[in-house]
């Protein structure tokens, strides 16, 4: 039907994936992106995960008319399709940072943090993920929208 959408469906966040990841990736290895986030407070990596939010909310229901959010399946009231955008942005930065090993190479072996405690690799890890998943997740939305 002309300008009426499906409901989400698995393929909806297999699409998700690949937009993401690809947009994550280069931003995973580079080592500006773990230098800011070990030179980033906490506030600030809660400041950048609230920009993903939004960013996400706003491709999924802003941008696309045809597209409401109270007319989708929900978990725990939020809507199916932006829990999963939501996984797909921040996981797929997460996933490629643990396959590539970028938090030892970065942060352990680097120079990127001196003398750095398990708790600080953590940290620094989460917010270079929450940087990545600005640009992840712009891909993941996209590609939900489009494809």
């Amino acid at each position: 039907m002309v300008g009426v959408r499906r409901r989400y469906q698995f393929a909806d966040s297999a699409q998700q994936v690949v937009g993401g990841f690809l947009l994550a990736g280069p931003f995973v290895v580079t080592e500006e992106v773990w230098q800011l986030a070990a030179s980033m407070e906490n506030i600030n990596g809660a400041a950048i995960v609230a920009i993903v939010f939004a960013i996400g909310y706003g491709a999924l229901y802003k941008a696309d008319d045809d597209r409401n959010p109270d007319r989708e399946a929900e978990v725990g009231g939020v809507p199916l399709r932006f829990v999963s955008l939501m996984v797909v942005s921040f996981g797929s930065v997460l996933t490629l940072a643990l396959a590539f090993d970028a938090p030892n190479t970065f942060l352990v072996e680097g120079e990127v943090l001196t003398d750095p405690t398990t708790m600080d690799v953590v940290g620094t890890t989460l917010k270079a993920t929450a940087v990545g998943a600005i640009f992840s997740v712009v891909g993941a939305a996209t590609a939900d929208s489009l494809l």
